[in-house]
């Protein structure tokens, strides 16, 4: 299955190989330390210096130890390190949960010499099981060794769970002639449903941005890309998004009145965009990518509402990967949205091609059709004719395969 991409034009935005370690500062690891047979499951980052450092988090009311962890060390806006495992949530595990995240950190801080409040902690994985301290311990003091400017790829290797491949990301801009870089890498193929999904992503940048300008950027961001994907419709217990900035760059403090701070947000939102679409085309068991578009309803809540109502919908989801054009599941899924709809005013088109005119069948090529639901990328437009809102939201088909992937993951 292709990588849909988006692509940084312009002489003021290059899209550029690599990751977490672009920009000035920033090192990273992976390695395998036995949570699983097989693959890397520890990654370590780490700037040269304290990073002004903001972060969202997973709006699932049960949080793993390490999500209190971490919202407890960024309470001064600093961090330096992230540890990060896979291979086991360390979620539902109770006190020894959190003191098992807490001595991560410890672990980190000591081992790279730094505050332990600067050291935040994530974990991904099974839910439920004890961490295997023994192990991460001595992973965690490898690391520390093996840290390197090159290593982000080694790290985005580490983070995966069910993935296929690493997710990562790189773009460079100028900003009044000094050079500035923003990475990233993530992780994230199921379970995937705002607000953020199964996926944690880290960022790093060497701008130097002002506290309220770094938050608004990631939250804006994140908006209008993690937070508009779905595979299906679950949501996890240990999701982040975290962004460091190191300042590395020298660049004049960006503050959000001032323009550059436009030209960060474009570049950020490149990232993030790119990273999240990664997600959804590696989504588990899928074929296809879909992007579902509500437009012209009264407000974006209702819009967005429509959208995740279709992208959830399981009978439109096996509809996708039967490239059965089933338009009636379509408009069944708008009906439960829980918005003000209109039937004869609705229009669904498939591509360019118009499959429901006012409420009703519309007359449309077959062949056409057929070749839209074989390819590998699907549009689908609803026009409600309510309003002037819309909404965009990317998924994926459901397979046999994500039944299999599924059924069997343990607990």
């Amino acid at each position: 299955m292709k990588d849909w991409r988006i692509y940084a034009r312009g002489r003021d935005m290059r899209e550029i190989k690599g990751g977490i370690t672009l920009p000035r500062g920033f090192k990273a690891a992976g390695l395998k330390c036995g949570l699983k047979k097989s693959k890397k499951d520890l990654a370590l980052l780490l700037s040269e210096v304290p990073a002004r450092t903001t972060a969202l988090f997973t709006t699932n009311r049960i949080q793993a130890a390490p999500l209190k962890v971490t919202k407890e060390h960024l309470r001064n806006g600093w961090a330096q390190a992230v540890i990060v495992n896979s291979g086991n949530a360390n979620a539902c595990t109770g006190k020894k949960g959190l003191e098992d995240a807490r001595l991560m950190a410890k672990i980190t801080a000591r081992s790279l010499k730094i505050r332990e409040k600067n050291v935040l902690v994530a974990s991904t994985g099974i839910i439920g099981r004890p961490l295997p301290m023994n192990k991460i311990s001595r992973g965690i003091k490898e690391l520390t060794k093996r840290l390197e400017g090159k290593g982000g790829l080694s790290a985005a290797e580490a983070i995966m769970t069910t993935d296929t491949r690493p997710k990562e990301k790189a773009v460079k801009f100028r900003l009044k002639g000094k050079e500035v870089s923003i990475g990233g890498m993530a992780k994230g193929s199921g379970m995937i449903f705002p607000h953020l999904a199964t996926m944690l992503s880290f960022i790093t940048t060497d701008a130097l941005i002002a506290k309220g300008a770094l938050r608004k950027a990631l939250k804006d961001s994140v908006d209008k890309s993690f937070n508009r994907i779905t595979i299906d419709g679950d949501m996890s217990t240990n999701d982040m998004v975290v962004i460091l900035a190191n300042g590395l760059a020298e660049n004049k403090e960006i503050e959000e009145k001032d323009g550059d701070f436009q030209t960060f947000r474009k570049a950020l939102d490149f990232l993030t965009s790119s990273l999240a679409r990664m997600m959804v085309v590696d989504g588990e068991g899928t074929t296809k990518f879909v992007e579902i578009k509500v437009k012209t309803a009264r407000s974006s809540q209702e819009a967005r509402k429509a959208a995740y109502s279709i992208a959830n919908s399981t009978l439109v989801k096996t509809a996708l990967f039967g490239e059965d054009a089933n338009w009636g599941r379509i408009m069944a899924a708008l009906g439960q949205a829980g918005i003000k709809l209109k039937e004869e005013k609705i229009d669904i088109r498939l591509g360019r091609t118009t499959i429901v005119k006012d409420g009703r069948a519309a007359k449309f090529d077959g062949d056409k059709i057929k070749k839209i639901m074989s390819g590998e990328n699907i549009s689908i437009t609803v026009d409600l004719k309510l309003g002037k809102e819309e909404a965009i939201v990317w998924t994926t088909d459901l397979s046999e395969d994500y039944v299999r992937i599924n059924s069997h993951y343990p607990t």
